[in-house]
Parts: structure tokens; C-alpha cells; sequence
């Protein structure tokens, strides 16, 4: 039996629900409960930077991959919330189609409907629209497509620009990001109040887009400038990750539970093996980037995959694992693997680079030398010195004693390399050897591929990638003029060591191993 104390503790529970609801979006989402939300760690992030909306901040942009609830958090729940917090404010919603922007305004006014009253909430007499809706209390919504009109509507609230790009086809055309642009200037901007904050929140799909155009011109709060940035990558690329993920760790997903890695790292990983090189860096990890004036074209690496993206994989001559060691922080660490076949071609199998400390990038290339049966290690010693043997070679120790890496294996010899001219320039040859197919990937690697193709000189960027496997090439094939460009510590070029008989430090062949073609 239902007792009177039952029902003042449901009461009391039920209106500390609804108070805490109002702490942000994202809890107010699990109050709502609109179908296919749920509560994650990257909505709890987004949840609480959107808390800080016109108060620390009045610029907001936030990239995620596709299919993560970025929309009904930001273009559903968030104006709910605004207008229960702010019932005068009338705030409005913007999207690539004015369909899609009315299907979230549906949305907002169907929760003022079924929810508003217990927010003192109630929608003006007659209101029948989805496209401009109004509520007792003078607040409500707007709703119109990229290019529609806002004349006559003052924003008060919060004006939210929810993916302006329709597709790669529009967000590749220069006319169609410029009619982007001028739509923002010219009739978002023009309808805001003094102090009105702005959300763009999107998929990235070009370096020229919305969101890169934004950030040229008003700079981020970390730098100065007006812009917070919040960027979750479908996987981390640095440790100062929002979520706190270290490099190589996946975004969490509506669909699956946060503790699920294994499931969430295998659809990323999906995605990753599903999509262009160019869409994997663009829409998933949110990093777009120019081609033009590019060391390889996407329309070669593209041929090279069609045309042998399933050799006939000859034996290996020497197999080998090339590092070029990061300088800590942002720096990616490149660690390529990869043989040399009996057509004396370069087969690339692998790409381990990730950023890290020398502990870390060490532990990976003797990891990755050890699963390919590697003979040497070629390591860039420029800024390390001797100290990149020494970190190798810890590593390898390392890794023996904590079992790893069987005691009986044989440690790769490690020959040390220094580049003698720039990044581009000794990059220059290897591209050529590509193009001309003496160079070809057993793997689908495609952040490998998207830095052979996006990265140009004036880039502050390292291309770990790059270097790693130009180093690979200069020490396993014959190239003309690669005495120019590398020289290894004994002063013997590295195309001399790979013409010897004995290869690279004069090593005998040793071992050999089968099963290269890899993964990343």
C-alpha cells in the first residue's frame, strides 16, 4: 500500500531530478530522454562546455566524427534547456537543409509541449509552426537552412549552426564554402544581440570550411583569440586529449558502452578501413587537409591501390623497421615497417607511428620488429644523438624481461641515420620511386597515405610518417643520389649498405619472416 511518506519522497526525488536537469545539456538529456541518446563521456564533456556558454566563453566549436550524438545534444536538448533557464531569450537553429533544422525545432517544441510545464514553460495560443514558435513567457525558436532568412528575428538566446556543409561535394566547391561564409557574415552574425553566444558544431570535411574559416579569422582561446575549441577524434592523437584519452584510444559511441574498448576500438577501426585516406583524416579525426602542391597525389596513392592493392607478395629479401623518434608533446613518432622483395621492390606492411616519449616509441618499433622478424632497426639520429640506440635498446631489454618479447630472440641490429637535407627535399626522390611503382603497401594505411599526400613544406608539423618511411626506402632500395640526402653513422651511404651483400650494416640475412602484410 502507497503510503503518504512514499509519495513525498517520490515527489522529492522526482524534483531533484528535475532541478539537476538544469546543470547542462547533457543531464538534461537524460531527463528528456529523447530516442537514441545517451549519456557518454564525450556528451558529458560537450554537456558541461556548453554549461559555460556566455559565461567564459561566447564562441563555441565542437568537431566530432559522424553518428555520435553531437546533433540532438547540441540542436536538440541545448535549446530546451537555454530557454527553461532563460524563458524571455529566443534562440535559433541553423543547418546545412532548413528540413533538418526544423526537425530539430520539432523536437524542441515537442519537449516544451510534454515537459515545459514543470519549467514554467508554456507555448503562446495558436502556435502551430515548427519554423518560428514562440512561448507565454516571450522566448522560442527560430529554424532555417544555410542561406534562409533571419530578417525580423533578433537572436537573444544562443544562435546554433549545426553541420553547414551538406556533403564533400559542397564543402570541396570554393563557390559553395563562400556561399557559407557570406550567410554566416552577412545574416547569422547581423541578427545577434550584444554578448549572444554562437555554437557551430560539425563534421569537418575541408581545411577552407566553416569551421577552418572561423578560426583564421578569430583565432582560439588558447592562442588569444575567441574561439573554444572542443575536437574529439574518432582516435586520440596526443595526450592532452579533452577526454583525457592517451594516443590510440577511441571516442566513445551512443551505441556502446564506454567501458566496451574492444568494441569501440573495432568500429573506428572499421570506419578507419572503410573511408578514404581523406575522409578517415577529415570527418573521423577532424584534421582536413590540402592536397594541392602535395609530394604524391591522392589520385596516384588511389591507382596504386587499384592497381596492386592485393600483390602477389614476393619473398623478402631484408626485412626492416624505420623510426624517425619524436621530439615529445604534438610530434607524431614515426615507425614504419616493410621488406624489401626479391623484385626489389619496397613492400610497406606497417605504420605504429603514434606520439609519445622515447620510452614509448622505442617500446613500439621493438614491438613492431619483433612481429615482423625484422633485421634492423633504422633509427634518424639528428637531434637524439647516441641516445637513440640507448632507447632502443633499453626497450628491447625491457620488453624481454617483462616476457613480451621471448628471450631467444634476436635484438635487430640498429643503424643509426642523418639526414642531410630537408624534409621535402630527401621526400622528393622517394615519392618518385612511388610513383613509378617500386614502392608499394601490402595494408591499408591510410593516415600514412593522407600525410604522403596533404604535407608541403611550409607545414610546422613534423611528418613522422613521411620520414619513416623514406628512410625504410633509402635503406632497402637502390636510389640514385641518396648519398645527398642521408648518411648513416659509419659515413657509408644508406643506398651502399643496401647494395652490399651483407645489407644494411653489413648484417647477414639471417632471418625471415612470413605473413608481413599487416595492419596499422
Amino acid at each position: 500500500m502507497t503510503t503518504f511518506a512514499d509519495l513525498t519522497s517520490a515527489d522529492t526525488r522526482a524534483e531533484a531530478r528535475r532541478l539537476a536537469a538544469l546543470s547542462n545539456p547533457a543531464t538534461m538529456g537524460r531527463y528528456l530522454d529523447p530516442p537514441g541518446f545517451q549519456a557518454r563521456a564525450h556528451t558529458r564533456l560537450i554537456g558541461r562546455e556548453l554549461n559555460h556558454l556566455g559565461k567564459d566563453y561566447d564562441r563555441l566549436l565542437l568537431t566530432t566524427p559522424p553518428q555520435v550524438g553531437k546533433s540532438t545534444l547540441v540542436s536538440e536538448l541545448l535549446p530546451f534547456w537555454w530557454l527553461a533557464r532563460h524563458p524571455t531569450s529566443r534562440s535559433a537553429i541553423v543547418s546545412y537543409a532548413a528540413s533538418l533544422a526544423l526537425k530539430k525545432s520539432r523536437a524542441v517544441r515537442r519537449h516544451v509541449m510534454e515537459r515545459g510545464t514543470q519549467y514554467g514553460l508554456q507555448l503562446q495560443r495558436g502556435e502551430s509552426n515548427v519554423y518560428d514558435w514562440s512561448v507565454m513567457q516571450g522566448g522560442g525558436l527560430r529554424a532555417t537552412g544555410v542561406g534562409g532568412s533571419l530578417t525580423g528575428f533578433s537572436i537573444t538566446g544562443v544562435g546554433i549552426v549545426d553541420d553547414p556543409h551538406k556533403d564533400r561535394r559542397d564543402a570541396d566547391s570554393l563557390r559553395m564554402r563562400n556561399r557559407v561564409w557570406e550567410w554566416w557574415s552577412s545574416v547569422l552574425l547581423s541578427r545577434l544581440r550584444p554578448g549572444v553566444p554562437v555554437v557551430l558544431v560539425m563534421t569537418r570535411w575541408h581545411e577552407d570550411d566553416l569551421a577552418g574559416r572561423v578560426l583564421r579569422h578569430e583565432g582560439t582561446t588558447d592562442t588569444g583569440g575567441r574561439w573554444r575549441v572542443v575536437h574529439l577524434p574518432a582516435i586520440a592523437v596526443s595526450s592532452d586529449d579533452p577526454l583525457g584519452r592517451q594516443p590510440g584510444d577511441p571516442l566513445t559511441h551512443p551505441a556502446l558502452e564506454d567501458t566496451d574498448l574492444e568494441a569501440l576500438a573495432a568500429h573506428w577501426d572499421d570506419k578507419r578501413r572503410t573511408s578514404t585516406p581523406r575522409d578517415w583524416g577529415a570527418l573521423y579525426q577532424g584534421d582536413p587537409q590540402p592536397a594541392e602542391g602535395a609530394l604524391i597525389t591522392r589520385d596516384q596513392l588511389a591507382d596504386q591501390r587499384r592497381l596492386h592493392g592485393h600483390p602477389a607478395v614476393p619473398a623478402p629479401e631484408r626485412i626492416a623497421v624505420a623510426v624517425d623518434p619524436s621530439g615529445g608533446g604534438r610530434d607524431v613518432a614515426g615507425i614504419v615497417g616493410g621488406f624489401r622483395g626479391t623484385d626489389q621492390r619496397l613492400y610497406i606492411t606497417h605504420d605504429r607511428s603514434r606520439t609519445g616519449s622515447s620510452a614509448q616509441w622505442s617500446r613500439r618499433a621493438c614491438l613492431l620488429a619483433h612481429e615482423v622478424n625484422a633485421t634492423v632497426i633504422i633509427v634518424e639520429r639528428n637531434f637524439g644523438g647516441d641516445m637513440v640506440n640507448l632507447a632502443i635498446a633499453t626497450a628491447w631489454d625491457a620488453l624481454q624481461r617483462e616476457g613480451a618479447i621471448p628471450q631467444d630472440a634476436i635484438k635487430p641490429y640498429i643503424q643509426t641515420v642523418t639526414a642531410r637535407t630537408g624534409k621535402y627535399l630527401r621526400a622528393e626522390p622517394i615519392a618518385q620511386q612511388w610513383i613509378e611503382d617500386r614502392i608499394r603497401t601490402t595494408a591499408y594505411l591510410p593516415e600514412l597515405e593522407e600525410e604522403w599526400a596533404t604535407w608541403q613544406p611550409d607545414h610546422t608539423d613534423s611528418p613522422g610518417r613521411i620520414d619513416a618511411s623514406t628512410y625504410l626506402a633509402y635503406g632497402l632500395l637502390k636510389i640514385p643520389g641518396a648519398s645527398q640526402h642521408l648518411g648513416n653513422a659509419a659515413g657509408v651511404s644508406l643506398t651502399q649498405a643496401a647494395q652490399s651483400p651483407g645489407g644494411l650494416g653489413s648484417i647477414p640475412l639471417g632471418r625471415s619472416g612470413p605473413g608481413l602484410p599487416g595492419g596499422r
